[in-house]
């Protein structure tokens, strides 16, 4: 596995187990809504990138572990260490940011954990380079190219958060690190100087 997708990996699992060990340690570094009050933790600047390396559940942090491996080793060869961990963390930083905007707008007061949002941004940037590649769906078993796995993706997460229909699921979080990720590949794109390869 390339070094940076391999350090991700080794940091969510050993957080993971320090959660166990220091059960109080999801409350100041999960990502609250801003202005939020009384027993509640408040919400602070690094909590814009801690919650992406906290997770509720060994199948929580399987899943995002394994989509990491599964498309971040193929994305940080593409991309090289410097700008692989780059856009990671603006893919993590953009699905904050989203999920802050979504709290705000519908009253909502909890906690939000995960690495989905830098998983879902390289999820986008794997159907962008290997559009044709075959990717298998858990539910059912359907191998699909990958421009088209991400789309059905991406869909599900708008349609699961409008009508908010799976609790307990940050789906616009996860539609911020696609588009924050989506993004910054345009700006690298646009720049002459820093072509993306």
């Amino acid at each position: 596995m390339p070094p940076v997708t391999t350090a991700l990996i080794v940091a969510n699992v050993a957080l993971f187990l320090l959660q166990s060990v220091v059960p109080g340690l999801i409350g100041p570094f999960a990502l609250w809504p801003v202005g939020t009050g009384g027993a509640a933790p408040s919400f602070m600047p690094w909590q814009l990138v801690t919650y992406a390396f906290l997770h509720g559940s060994v199948l929580h942090l399987g899943f995002n572990m394994f989509a990491l491996y599964m498309f971040g080793s193929a994305i940080e060869r593409v991309f090289g260490t410097r700008r692989y961990a780059l856009f990671y963390f603006v893919s993590v930083v953009s699905a904050a940011v989203t999920q802050l905007v979504f709290a705000m707008l519908s009253g909502g007061v909890y906690p939000t954990i995960g690495a989905s949002g830098g998983v879902f941004g390289l999820l986008l940037a794997y159907g962008m380079y290997f559009p044709h590649n075959r990717v298998m769906l858990l539910f059912p078993p359907i191998p699909l190219p990958a421009r088209v796995f991400v789309t059905i993706y991406a869909v599900l997460e708008l349609f699961l958060g409008v009508t908010g229909s799976q609790e307990g699921v940050a789906h616009f979080a996860h539609l911020g690190g696609m588009i924050g990720g989506y993004l910054l590949l345009r700006v690298w794109r646009a720049s002459p100087r820093r072509p993306v390869p």
